[in-house]
């Protein structure tokens, strides 16, 4: 106490004069004052109340979850989805519930890279600027191993044409391309798709002579992909991925037509109602209808 106010002293002025950590001091008040260690239970969470418990709140996620027509969603999307139903919610709170439940969607941990030969963007500004093609392989009973072959815009990210096959050449890889062509630059004709380019990787059905020379003939230009750099062609192999976990892995296809219609169904669900948090988390097909309006 202070002889001249008879105040306490400040607890900083003791702590610096006795060189103690306020900390200390305060942990020790904690354990001479407070209740005992069993009884004080967990500490509650800070800040104001909101509108619906942990408890509730985790219920709505599993609704959300069980509603969703794809496999698995992550935290923004489901925060997304939730918005749509009236529920404002912090995307933090939503990724710390669905991660104690175990209800995120598996990511696959990439390995430490350096710098990239390719480090730039390749999404672009506009529909129909950049399309991106790969192709992947699935297993059905009766033909054995078959071919799926995808077209996809760098912009709205929908998938613009694909094709399933028996035999994946370079015949096979050109039916997206021109489905995506008849679909939206308005028939199929030589240089009617000026301007527009096609990533692709070195695979041997995209390096072929024909199918060089008809991409060509439709006046698009070919930007192949760096070799050994998948990221070039990023979108196309982000949609494969999607097909894969969503699609192809959940399936035991006895037939090539089985597996047309299923993977034919699940395209149409991507382009409808998949969300694409780039764009709001707008589905592709409003992502293309919005931006090819705003370019007109």
């Amino acid at each position: 106490m202070s002889p001249a106010t008879n105040r306490p002293y400040p607890l900083t002025m003791v702590c610096d004069t006795w060189r103690v950590a306020r900390s200390s001091v305060y942990a020790l008040r904690a354990r001479l004052g407070g209740p005992p260690e069993a009884d004080r239970g967990q500490p509650g969470k800070r800040g104001p109340k909101t509108a619906l418990s942990d408890e509730e709140l985790l219920q709505e996620i599993r609704t959300v979850l069980k509603a969703s027509p794809f496999l698995g969603e992550g935290h923004r999307k489901v925060r997304a989805r939730l918005a749509a139903k009236g529920i404002r919610v912090g995307k933090n709170r939503v990724l710390r519930l669905m991660r104690e439940s175990g209800l995120l969607a598996p990511v696959r941990r990439g390995h430490p890279r350096g710098d990239r030969t390719h480090s730039g963007r390749i999404r672009t500004e506009r529909p129909d600027e950049l399309w991106g093609t790969d192709a992947s392989r699935f297993w059905t009973k009766a033909e054995g191993w078959c071919w799926f072959f995808a077209a996809v815009d760098h912009c709205a990210s929908d998938v613009v044409g694909w094709h399933v096959a028996k035999t994946g050449d370079r015949w096979a890889a050109l039916e997206p391309v021109r489905q995506g062509v008849r679909a939206h630059k308005g028939g199929f004709g030589k240089a009617i798709a000026l301007g527009l380019g096609l990533r692709h990787d070195w695979g041997s059905q995209y390096r072929a002579r024909q199918f060089q020379a008809e991409i060509q003939w439709l006046g698009i230009r070919s930007t192949p992909a760096y070799v050994g750099e998948p990221e070039c062609n990023g979108v196309a192999e982000r949609f494969i991925r999607t097909l894969k976990e969503e699609c192809i892995y959940l399936h035991h296809f006895e037939t090539l037509e089985e597996a047309r219609a299923v993977i034919g169904a699940f395209v149409e669900r991507y382009n409808n109602r998949w969300l694409l948090q780039r764009h709001g988390y707008m589905t592709p097909a409003r992502a293309r209808e919005k931006l090819s309006r705003k370019a007109a």
